[in-house]
């Protein structure tokens, strides 16, 4: 893209202010500022000044399958799964763009140890349960990992420094979340730097966007790939790949399926499996109303009893055409770092615009049916999302402990 290009896109969507400090810049950096133009998507914005409460439907619940049910149908379900597995139809994909900030860590969250005699890493954790459906089916599973711009180098190093802690390499390919502008309130972007426009990460719902412009989605077509399991770095204990789990959704003819567990409160922070108008949805834990807390099936259990725990599996070709269409954006108030018009960085105290974000949660509204299978939350569910606490790094280390695992 040269400057006259540039400018055009740039006036089009009412951001000429990217380029007040063009003629100043050095080559190198205008040369890097025409390529993040080049790649950025601002139609975006033009959501900062609509509505940004992401409107629900009619929702009513959708059953699980509980584990009495599953545990019926264990073998042929594990079966079906580990031939598709062992015909190389199925692949997983790591979201591992985050940061262990919270857990007072400044390396990918990926990279923190929740050893107590040793080193066990989060990641060394996921790659182990995966290395356990390997040797049940006897064949590798293609393993794409999706970082972040800022955390990709230190993952990628980690990962080779530490041998892909026995994976084979070969089945591992890495790529980076494609990022979107942020703004100020009125839809104008903040710039970084004089020669970088201000961006955040595309939210967890732009994963298979963001393979597909990495050129990853040529890998699936050419290896056949029909399912794949998205899964969130932080919960030590999830089966990925899990051959039961894939044979469940075959089985029973649906084209998604979302593993999820029996919640130990109403109030717990995880979002419920649930139809809106008529389709596959997630209502979240904020979303449900004290009606629906109340709510009953037929058996007199609550009707929205079962939370998602971000482990989801697609079958490829709703993926592609989910890609075709625009999943809703959620518009969330942040604190956004800026260069001022004296070229000072400022780092705001309160939230200062909007970043703009896609969730996998709105790929399941999307879909026709979608399974919700139960597993065992002490078996398969311990996210690590605070140093403290509930869902915490104490928390899962002592679930890692009840599942004889040595940390």
């Amino acid at each position: 893209m040269n400057y006259k290009e540039a400018y055009e896109k740039l006036e089009k969507y009412g951001q000429l202010h990217v380029l007040n400090d063009y003629n100043g810049l050095t080559e190198e950096k205008k040369a890097a500022l025409l390529v993040q133009i080049e790649s950025l998507d601002f139609s975006i914005l033009q959501y900062c000044k609509e509505n940004t409460t992401n409107q629900k439907g009619e929702i009513s619940p959708l059953a699980a399958m509980q584990l009495p049910e599953i545990e019926k149908k264990k073998e042929k379900y594990t079966e079906i799964g580990l031939e598709e597995i062992r015909q190389g139809r199925v692949a997983a994909v790591l979201l591992a763009g985050g940061m262990g900030t919270r857990l007072g860590s400044d390396h990918p969250k990926g990279m923190y140890d929740i050893g107590l005699t040793r080193p066990v890493y989060i990641f060394q954790r996921i790659i182990e349960n995966m290395l356990d459906v390997v040797r049940q089916a006897g064949e590798w599973v293609r393993l794409f990992i999706m970082t972040s711009d800022k955390n990709h180098d230190m993952t990628m190093e980690f990962f080779e420094e530490k041998k892909y802690f026995g994976y084979n390499r070969d089945y591992v390919s890495f790529f980076i979340q494609d990022v979107v502008p942020a703004s100020d309130y009125e839809g104008k972007v903040y710039m970084e730097e004089a020669w970088k426009i201000s961006t955040s990460p595309n939210g967890n719902g732009g994963w298979f966007s963001s393979m597909n412009k990495c050129g990853l989605l040529d890998v699936v077509k050419k290896e056949g790939i029909e399912w794949i399991n998205v899964f969130a770095v932080d919960n030590v204990l999830q089966r990925i790949a899990d051959p039961c789990f894939i044979g469940a959704v075959i089985d029973h003819g649906c084209v998604a399926g979302a593993k999820v567990v029996k919640k130990n409160s109403p109030d717990e922070r995880v979002g419920a499996l649930c139809l809106e108008d008529g389709r596959p949805s997630i209502v979240e834990y904020y979303e449900l109303t004290d009606e629906m807390k109340a709510a009953k099936d037929a058996d007199g259990n609550p009707a929205y009893d079962f939370g998602v725990i971000l482990n989801y599996i697609f079958r490829t070709k709703e993926l592609e055409e989910i890609m075709d269409r625009q999943l809703p954006l959620h518009v969330v108030e942040k604190q956004i770092p800026y260069r001022n018009e004296k070229g000072e960085r400022v780092d705001p105290e309160v939230p200062n615009g909007y970043k703009y974000e896609t969730l996998v949660l709105d790929m399941i509204h999307q879909v026709d049916n979608c399974l919700a299978y139960e597993v065992d939350r002490n078996k398969e569910f311990a996210p690590i999302k605070n140093a403290t606490g509930i869902d915490s790094v104490e928390t899962a280390r002592e679930l890692c402990k009840k599942n004889g695992i040595v940390l």
